[in-house]
């Protein structure tokens, strides 16, 4: 049997709709981090670019929905406790990782759509090519929109970048759970658990 130390009160594990989520919004998120460094970084033609910031406005919006539903999932579900024998200061520290990362995820599309929607060239937002996207109300509309998007940008750029960072710390997190701790933190939210069990997991189990 595992050792009571190591099992959280309550539910075990993640819903199902949380984990799709959850797998969908990190494809996702990696994806648009990616195609912002090639369009950052790459001399690209500008029918390629074009193309890249259209299909990187279309996956965005699709995250944004993602993440609003997430958070509406989140809200209305319990979350699986933390193990009981996780020193305070590590669960603050968790829970902090965790309001960080949801919050980044909610600035990012949103000051891209803003960013969008003031821009000073005005291209229209057709969401994979099939479906047009209004833009903000009030932003499209501004006098002086080059200052606004210009602020917007940076935002956006730094934005991406602490998400980033927030990534990496929450994978290395979940990773010393795994082989460090030993514990089930990390098949909380795989969709298949019991293929990360350790050895030391396998034999209490047993």
């Amino acid at each position: 049997m595992p050792s009571p130390a190591r099992v959280a009160s309550g539910t075990t594990r993640y819903s199902t709709v949380a984990i799709i989520l959850h797998w969908m919004i990190a494809l996702g998120i990696l994806t648009l981090i990616a195609m912002g460094l090639v369009m950052d970084h790459l001399h690209l033609d500008t029918m390629r670019v074009f193309q890249l910031y259209q299909l990187h406005k279309s996956i965005g919006i699709t995250v944004m929905g993602l993440i609003a539903l997430r958070i509406g999932w989140r809200l209305t579900h319990s979350a699986p406790a933390l193990p009981v024998d996780m020193p305070a200061l590590e669960k603050k520290g968790a829970h902090l990782a965790h309001l960080a990362l949801y919050g980044l995820q909610i600035v990012l599309p949103l000051s891209g759509w803003a960013m969008v929607s003031v821009s000073v060239l005005g291209i229209p937002t057709v969401l994979f090519g099939t479906l047009p996207w209004p833009d903000l109300p009030v932003l499209s509309t501004l006098s002086n929109k080059e200052p606004v998007e210009a602020t917007l940008k940076v935002v956006h750029h730094w934005a991406s970048w602490m998400l980033l960072a927030l990534i990496g710390l929450h994978i290395a997190a979940a990773l010393r759970h795994q082989f460090v701790l030993r514990d089930h933190v990390l098949r909380q939210m795989l969709p298949f658990p019991g293929a990360s069990s350790t050895p030391s997991e396998k034999r209490d189990n047993s």
